[in-house]
């Protein structure tokens, strides 16, 4: 799954061409000492000397901050650098790639100051180089943790400025619209396969000396680089989706390196979850949010004229999809694109009344909204290269943190049966993921997530109705990082909870995060204000 960005990163293109945010979830990780691998202890043993080795170069180095280049498109006084790692943690002294990393100093006193915190967004494959405009966009929800914090953001390895990866061409990537994610017949499924090996194959032709290397545990490792190289001793860290794997692949390699963690929205680190398991569980979750969204459409016919109730919203929704499908809007939005525009509601509530304003339109035979919001843009060569770099960096992460299966007739068997009930997503979140079972490098084992010597306590933060991260991966990550405090947001199902206006929450975050406390037991939180029409 997915996601950062404006609508952080709801949409990603499969290798079908879908475009769906998939398992956002789209994350993975080992013991103290330990790779997320199933190599020999001596090869654990080499990575974890190979951190230690790259950390103490960092360390030594700093980094060199500078103005941040015009093509960043980051405010001053938001300064830019770089930290070095090695592609291959076995062999520090090997091939380095350069991480961009950005960072804003605290607004209060230098009494106030508690060190740096570093962000990442989710993906895998989100940029994490926007966080520290929360600070120049005066956001007041993160106004009391900005004048503790240095708020650093970085690019993860193979990401956006981050010695980039890519699968393919990025305007093939984009070029709409693609075939209808839910198949007809047997040949449309096996046109998808087809699709799915050879974007397989073109991330090993374009990307094959960074593929072997692109995992959660690596990137945990880069953490660990550039917290030596800002000269902290310890770890603040925020971590959203995927963000809270690699957290949590973060706090069980090094425990002890921790100071404060906040994870939100989290992915089930069990590594019967990561990440065949997860997109399945994920695809009911959409399903259940979805008909939340539906709902609230209903609740608010005078504004929409879509149905008051939830299946006649759903009726208009198969009527638009089937209108689609017959003959694609503009020539270029047809199912695909429909689920790539429209599953940005189930994923977040910002987007409930924006989504529902476009769908009304539509229905009401005015579809020139619609191919505006849902048909590629060929003319934005640089943002269709970051999608595609996105979506070849989410392939890469989740198909070599993990062994997925190989047989077709498991994912067709398991795809076929989820769909009877949950149809929104579940197809394109097959195809989105399906270039796993052809992976041309070796599948790693995740790590066995859990606490350590010196682990501190953990705040976990969670809604309970999150389509792209079900509320039972919080309840995992709670149950084997001891200590560790579960804010719920109840009857609520926004994905990113710390970023949304709900004092209940945002209180707490803050007092954790600036002086360590945490409530003497979970506590459960009134959901944030219903969108409005």
């Amino acid at each position: 799954m997915r996601d950062s960005r404006p609508k952080r990163r709801m949409a990603a293109a499969g290798s079908a061409g879908v475009l769906v945010a998939s398992a956002l979830i789209a994350g993975a990780v080992a013991a103290p000492t330990a790779s997320a691998t199933a190599d020999t202890r001596h090869g654990k043993d080499r990575e974890a000397q190979g951190v230690a080795v790259a950390a103490a170069r960092a360390a030594k180095a700093g980094i060199d901050w500078q103005d941040c280049p015009a093509d960043w498109n980051l405010p001053r006084p938001i300064r830019c650098g770089w930290v070095s790692v090695p592609l291959d943690y076995a062999r520090p002294n090997g091939k380095q790639i350069k991480l961009a990393v950005d960072r804003i100093a605290n607004t209060g006193t230098p009494a106030e100051r508690q060190g740096a915190l570093l962000y990442n967004p989710g993906g895998p494959g989100g940029s994490g180089l926007r966080f520290p405009a929360r600070v120049t966009s005066k956001n007041p929800v993160w106004a009391n943790t900005a004048k503790a914090y240095d708020f650093v953001g970085f690019d993860p390895r193979g990401v956006g400025r981050s010695a980039p990866i890519s699968c393919g061409d990025p305007q093939e990537f984009v070029k709409a619209p693609k075939a209808d994610p839910v198949p007809r017949t047997e040949a449309d499924k096996l046109a998808q396969r087809k699709l799915a090996r050879e974007y397989a194959e073109g991330c090993l032709e374009r990307s094959g000396t960074m593929l072997p290397h692109m995992t959660t545990p690596n990137t945990a490792r880069d953490l660990d680089v550039i917290r030596a190289a800002l000269g902290e001793k310890k770890l603040n860290y925020l971590g959203v989706s995927y963000g809270t794997y690699l957290g949590a692949v973060y706090a069980t390699l090094f425990p002890d390196h921790v100071r404060r963690m906040v994870v939100d929205s989290v992915v089930n680190p069990s590594r019967q979850k990561i990440w065949y398991q997860a997109n399945l569980d994920q695809n009911v979750a959409f399903e259940t949010r979805w008909q939340d969204w539906q709902d609230w459409v209903a609740k608010n016919d005078a504004a929409y004229h879509l149905g008051t109730t939830r299946a006649a919203v759903q009726q208009q929704w198969l009527k638009l999809r089937a209108a689609a499908a017959k003959e694609p809007f503009g020539g270029v939005v047809g199912p695909a694109e429909l689920i790539g525009f429209f599953q940005s509601a189930p994923y977040y509530d910002s987007a409930w009344a924006p989504v529902a304003e476009v769908f009304s339109q539509a229905a009401a035979g005015n579809t020139q909204a619609l191919v505006d919001a849902a048909a590629p843009d060929l003319s934005d060569t640089v943002g269709n290269a970051a999608a595609e770099n996105g979506n070849a960096v989410y392939n890469a992460v989740e198909c070599t943190d993990a062994k997925w299966p190989t047989d077709w007739r498991t994912w067709d068997r398991d795809t076929t049966r989820l769909h009877r009930d949950h149809p929104f997503l579940t197809w394109a979140n097959t195809w989105m993921n399906l270039p796993c079972a052809t992976w041309p490098v070796t599948q790693r084992t995740p790590v066995d997530v859990k606490t350590g010597k010196g682990l501190p306590p953990v705040l976990i933060v969670q809604s309970e109705r999150d389509a792209a991260t079900p509320y039972g991966g919080a309840v995992e990550l709670h149950k084997r990082f001891k200590g560790s405090r579960l804010i719920t947001e109840r009857d609520a199902g926004s994905h990113g909870v710390t970023g949304l206006v709900n004092p209940c929450v945002n209180d707490r975050v803050d007092t954790y995060l600036l002086t360590g406390k945490l409530d003497r037991s979970d506590v459960t939180c009134a959901p944030h204000a219903t969108p409005k029409p």
